[in-house]
């Protein structure tokens, strides 16, 4: 296995704060059919590109029982707009429909292996990797997209199907990791 999870395996838990400053876990949706984890932030252009799709996503999947749960794994020391307080802000802004984390600690991240912002993974009723990769094949122009490739995955998971491409190359900017070499990190 690589630093990414792998598809099959079992999607971890996480306990983080949301913009409604409450906690939120991977437990608290078990009553649904499939949950959508997305490692984003607040900075990078193609996470901010994303936005928007996510929030439609989340409109067009709610009533077949899919959750949409995106986490800011980020450093905000020197990428201050990702910071708890740019987050809630961020959600007002945008409206969000879903719930919007903070990885502090960064343990989710490491744990699902998020390379990027945005980096998605899909997880199935029993809470397996069933895709992981980008939303679609085109982040700049959502109007000249080819493959939906979460939304198919997604519609495969809820007939009870394996998902046919089940990784693909996440697009973004890179997770902006804590630690004494951030500093010399692009801030894309």
């Amino acid at each position: 296995m690589g630093f990414t999870i792998d598809v099959g395996k079992a999607g971890p838990g996480f306990n983080l704060k949301g913009v409604d400053g409450k906690l939120h876990s991977l437990k608290d949706y078990a009553d649904k059919k499939a949950v959508v984890v997305v490692f984003t932030c607040n900075h990078c252009p193609a996470a901010v590109k994303a936005e928007d799709r996510l929030i439609q996503l989340q409109k067009d999947y709610a009533a077949r029982g899919v959750q949409l749960v995106a986490i800011n794994p980020n450093e905000d020391k020197y990428h201050p707009t990702d910071s708890f307080d740019h987050m809630v802000k961020r959600a007002a802004e945008k409206k969000f429909n879903f719930p919007y984390l903070r990885d502090e600690t960064q343990e989710a991240a490491r744990a699902y292996g998020a390379v990027r912002t945005p980096h998605v993974f899909l997880l199935d009723q029993a809470r397996q990797v069933a895709y992981r990769g980008r939303i679609d094949d085109n982040i700049n122009d959502p109007d000249d997209v080819k493959r939906h490739d979460l939304r198919e995955a997604i519609d495969e998971v809820l007939q009870g199907k394996r998902v046919s491409a089940p990784s693909t190359e996440s697009v973004g900017c890179s997770v902006k990791w804590w630690g004494k070499d951030a500093h010399w990190l692009p801030k894309d």
